[in-house]
């Protein structure tokens, strides 16, 4: 779950609709000075679905036992965030090669630093954790190699698709965990390829309620339309889990929409 402390409320976003909204924005990628995915289906596949194996911790989620606050997605333990997203990686293989091996690379790259392909921190694990990580790491990159031998699927356009999931990913973050709804919110998305190889940064700014600039612009669409599911869940002190997980299903979700411009 993506947690944001919206006031009297938590606003949540459930990682499959923060994987919905990644979607729409691989979909639409493509404005001037960058480059669609040639296997578009698959990338579009890919960023959707790349975190449904979250959808097994979030049909009981729990609260942070320091704060009491709905427990966010980073503070979920490693072994079983190994544990759910390999099913999940296994499930989009079987529907789709070319997703499941940009979803296994996500994965494996959320443990390796996200390749250096965008900026990312090393994780701080114990050595047990470490050695469950490598573990798992090492036997996804060899199913990824396998998965590009048999696609033929060259090491440039991988790597291109890969970069462009982060991007996804971590755009879509931002919509669900910066304060878009006041309209107050900046951020950046760094090392976003270009159609000619390089990349730039791209600089995120909201410019009203629900309205983001982006510059330069990667979209094909000016501007651009997003949907996104959030959940308002008013605060209080819960008695326990159980007592939480009970005001959030009966919370309803609201579309939001989300429009980027230039």
């Amino acid at each position: 779950m993506l947690v944001r402390d919206a006031g009297d409320a938590w606003q949540i976003v459930m990682q499959t609709d923060h994987g919905d909204l990644a979607g729409q924005l691989v979909a639409a990628w493509g404005g001037e000075g960058f480059r669609a995915p040639a296997r578009l289906a698959g990338a579009v596949t890919a960023a959707t679905r790349h975190d449904d194996g979250w959808a097994v911790w979030e049909r009981r989620p729990r609260l942070d036992p320091e704060t009491g606050a709905p427990r966010n997605f980073l503070g979920v333990p490693v072994a079983p965030h190994l544990a759910f997203y390999r099913a999940g990686v296994e499930v989009v293989c079987e529907e789709d090669q070319y997703a499941g091996l940009l979803v296994s690379m996500h994965m494996s790259g959320l443990y390796r630093e996200r390749y250096g392909v965008v900026p990312a921190g090393p994780m701080r694990l114990s050595a047990e954790d470490r050695a469950l990580a490598d573990a798992f790491c090492d036997q996804e990159e060899e199913r990824q190699a396998a998965l590009a031998a048999l696609l033929e699927v060259s090491e440039e356009e991988r790597w291109h698709d890969y970069a462009l999931l982060q991007i996804a990913d971590l755009v879509s973050l931002f919509c669900g965990l910066a304060d878009l709804e006041g309209g107050a919110a900046t951020g950046a998305a760094e090392a976003v390829p270009t159609a000619d190889g390089a990349s730039v940064r791209v600089a995120l700014e909201a410019v009203g309620p629900w309205r983001l600039r982006a510059a330069p612009f990667p979209f094909a669409q000016r501007p651009l339309a997003l949907t996104m599911v959030r959940r308002l869940l008013p605060k209080r002190t819960w008695a326990d889990d159980a007592a939480f997980r009970a005001d959030l299903a009966a919370c309803p979700p609201e579309t939001v929409r989300i429009y980027v411009q230039p």
